[in-house]
């Protein structure tokens, strides 16, 4: 899943982009309102996070430009501007939850998962790398190639394939795929990427995922 943050606090920024890469998400910043519209409507975002009160164009501004051109994407409207008016002004012109600062991240990170737990037909099947997975059947497609998966190499995959072309560390695998509780030591990313390499590959042909030594995992654009 692929997350904007449009907030203009360098520090709030910061700490947004690394706790919500830490829970697995692709993140992209924008430091101004007109940055972050364009990112917003040009780019393929699942969610974005929008800061209200912002240089070069106010949130509610670009948050009226997402919902004329866009008005299913999540938008989770942060604050400093908490009064009753603020908030319903806020929720009226489109957004789909409104945070006040200073928040607890993990109230934050609880919300992004509820609004990107919506199911979509898209989100039912990805393509990447060659590949076409179906997430619901676990069944994966490479050429003359068709395979159903075990669950976890199917979660496994689904997150190189989301993030296709991208290099994701191990850390933010085992997050992601298996949660906080296996230690970070564990060498079962490794694992894991063995058992799907091998499904995946045919004659000729390895299975198109890339070591990035020292740092983790990368899905090639193209198989």
């Amino acid at each position: 899943m692929e997350i904007l943050v449009v907030e203009d606090e360098e520090a709030i920024a910061d700490f947004l982009e690394r706790g919500l890469e830490a829970e697995g998400y692709g993140v992209t910043t924008a430091s101004d309102g007109r940055e972050g519209e364009r990112l917003a409507l040009d780019g393929a975002f699942d969610l974005v996070i929008l800061d209200r009160m912002l240089p070069r164009r106010d949130g509610i501004e670009v948050l009226a430009a997402i919902r004329r051109t866009k008005p299913d994407l999540p938008v989770i409207v942060l604050t400093a501007k908490g009064e009753v008016a603020d908030r319903v002004e806020g929720l009226d012109r489109g957004a789909t939850d409104y945070m006040t600062k200073p928040f607890a991240f993990e109230e934050l990170a609880a919300r992004v998962r509820a609004h990107l737990r919506q199911p979509t037909a898209s989100a039912t099947v990805l393509e990447a790398g060659g590949m076409r997975l179906d997430l619901l059947a676990r069944r994966i497609e490479r050429d003359s190639l068709s395979v159903r998966l075990p669950e976890r190499e199917a979660e496994l995959l689904a997150h190189l394939m989301r993030r296709s072309g991208r290099v994701c560390t191990r850390e933010e695998i085992l997050a992601s795929v298996w949660g906080y509780d296996h230690d970070p030591g564990t060498n079962i990313v490794q694992v894991y990427i063995g058992y799907l390499r091998r499904r995946l590959a045919l004659p000729g042909s390895p299975a198109p995922i890339e070591t990035i030594r020292s740092v983790g995992y990368r899905l090639a654009r193209r198989g």
